[in-house]
C-alpha cells in the first residue's frame, strides 16, 4: 500500500519548522552581532562597545599597545667587541720563566714554574709567592700580565710570565634554554653581541614559532622578539657577566571562536598579529554563515588603564569591525591583537532563515518524493 501525503500535510511540516525557528531551536554554528553585542549602550552595561575607525586607532593605542604587554625594554647594542676584562671568580694559569740557576722560584733542572688555579678574589687580587696581592681585576689579561711581570720582576729580575685566563661566573653568561646547546658560556671578550652567543650554542632550535628572547640582568628582565635583534646592529646588545639568557616560542595567542574554519586557541606566529592577519590564523570566515560586518575582538583591560582620564570606560571591550568596504579592512589590518584577546566571527542575520528555508524544502521534498511512490 502506497502512502501519498498531501499538500496539507507538507505545509504543516513547513509551519513547524518555521515555529520551530520562532523558538530559537534551529542549530546554529555562532551568535550574531546583535546578541553579542545587545545591551551595550545600556548604563549597567558591563562592557563598552567601540565601533573601530581610522580615527579611533590612535585612542587604543593610547590606552597601552598590545607590545607594550609583552616587551619591556632593550639594552643598547652595537658597541664593538674588545678584550674581556678581569673579574672576581676569574682564574689564571700562570708559567713563570727564569734561566737564572740561583732562582727563588726555578730550579737548574726545571727553568720555569707552573702556578695553577690563581682565582681572582672578590676584593679583586691575586696572590704571588714572594710578591704578595696584586690587583688585577678591571684589567685585560694582557695588562694583567703586564703588571704581574713587573712585580714578580722587581723581586726575580729576569723572570718572564706566562698567562691564561679561565672566566669566572662574573664573566659567564647562562643560556637557559632555547639552542642547541644550552649551557654556561664564558665571555671570552667584552661586548660579545647576544647573536653570537646564540650562534656558539648552535642556533635557535628548528620549529619554534616566532621566537622570543629574555635577558635577566639583575633585577631587570627584557624581552624582545628575535627578529627584532637581528634586523639591526643596534638592536644585538652586549651581554655582560652574570646575564641569563632564554629563548622561547611565543607564547601569547587569542581564542577563535564563531563562523571560521576554526574554533580554538591560536598561537601568535608573529611579533604584530592584526585582526586580519587573526581572521586568516582562525581559517578564514565560514562564506556561509559568517558576518563580514560583525568581526569582533573582545579584550579585557587592567585598572590601572581605565582608572586614566584618557582609558577606556569599561575594563571589557569589545570592538566592532565592518570588513564590508575598504576602509574596514585597512583598519583592521592596522589594529593589533593583545594576549588573551577573542576573536569572534558572529553569525549573519539571513543564516537562521536560510536554515529555515533549508528545512522546508527538505519537507518539500520529502512530500513529493512520498507522493510519487
Amino acid at each position: 500500500m502506497h502512502t501519498v501525503y498531501s499538500r496539507r500535510f507538507v505545509l504543516g511540516g513547513a509551519a513547524a519548522t518555521l515555529m520551530l525557528s520562532g523558538c530559537n531551536t534551529i542549530p546554529r554554528g555562532a551568535p550574531s552581532r546583535r546578541e553579542v553585542t545587545r545591551g551595550a549602550s545600556a548604563e549597567d552595561a558591563d562592557f563598552a562597545l567601540e565601533l573601530v575607525s581610522r580615527a579611533r586607532l590612535p585612542v587604543y593605542t593610547g590606552w597601552g599597545g598590545p607590545k607594550e604587554q609583552h616587551q619591556s625594554g632593550w639594552p643598547q647594542g652595537g658597541a664593538t667587541p674588545q678584550d674581556q676584562i678581569l673579574a672576581p671568580g676569574d682564574r689564571l694559569e700562570m708559567r713563570i720563566w727564569d734561566p737564572d740557576e740561583s732562582s727563588l722560584i726555578t730550579s737548574p733542572e726545571q727553568q720555569f714554574a707552573d702556578i695553577a688555579n690563581v682565582t681572582v678574589s672578590g676584593a679583586g687580587d691575586v696572590t704571588l709567592p714572594y710578591v704578595g696581592n696584586v690587583s688585577v681585576s678591571g684589567l685585560t689579561a694582557e695588562a694583567a700580565r703586564t703588571r704581574l711581570e713587573e712585580r714578580l720582576t722587581s723581586i726575580v729580575s729576569s723572570a718572564q710570565l706566562q698567562m691564561q685566563v679561565s672566566q669566572g661566573r662574573r664573566n659567564s653568561v647562562d643560556l637557559l634554554g632555547g639552542v642547541g646547546s644550552p649551557g654556561t658560556y664564558p665571555l671570552t671578550e667584552r661586548n660579545l653581541p647576544l647573536s653570537a652567543l646564540i650562534s656558539a650554542a648552535g642556533g635557535v632550535r628548528d620549529g619554534m614559532a616566532n621566537p622570543q628572547v629574555q635577558i635577566t640582568r639583575g633585577a631587570h628582565v627584557y624581552r624582545r622578539p628575535l627578529e627584532f635583534v637581528l634586523r639591526h646592529p643596534q638592536n644585538d646588545p652586549p651581554l655582560q657577566g652574570g646575564d641569563r639568557v632564554l629563548i622561547q616560542a611565543d607564547r601569547r595567542s587569542f581564542k577563535a571562536l564563531g563562523a571560521a574554519g576554526r574554533e580554538e586557541i591560536v598561537a601568535f606566529d608573529a611579533d604584530d598579529v592584526s585582526a586580519l592577519r587573526a581572521i586568516s590564523l582562525m581559517g578564514g570566515m565560514a562564506d556561509s554563515r559568517a558576518d563580514p560586518r560583525g568581526i569582533l575582538v573582545l579584550r579585557r583591560y587592567p585598572d590601572q588603564v581605565t582608572a586614566r582620564a584618557d582609558g577606556p570606560d569599561h575594563p571589557r571591550v569589545v570592538f566592532s569591525f565592518d570588513l564590508t568596504h575598504a576602509s574596514g579592512l585597512f583598519v583592521a589590518d592596522e589594529f593589533l591583537l593583545a594576549d588573551e584577546d577573542i576573536v569572534m566571527a558572529t553569525q549573519a542575520p539571513a543564516t537562521s532563515v536560510q536554515r529555515v528555508l533549508s528545512l522546508m524544502g527538505a519537507s518539500l521534498g520529502f512530500g513529493r518524493q512520498v507522493s510519487t511512490l
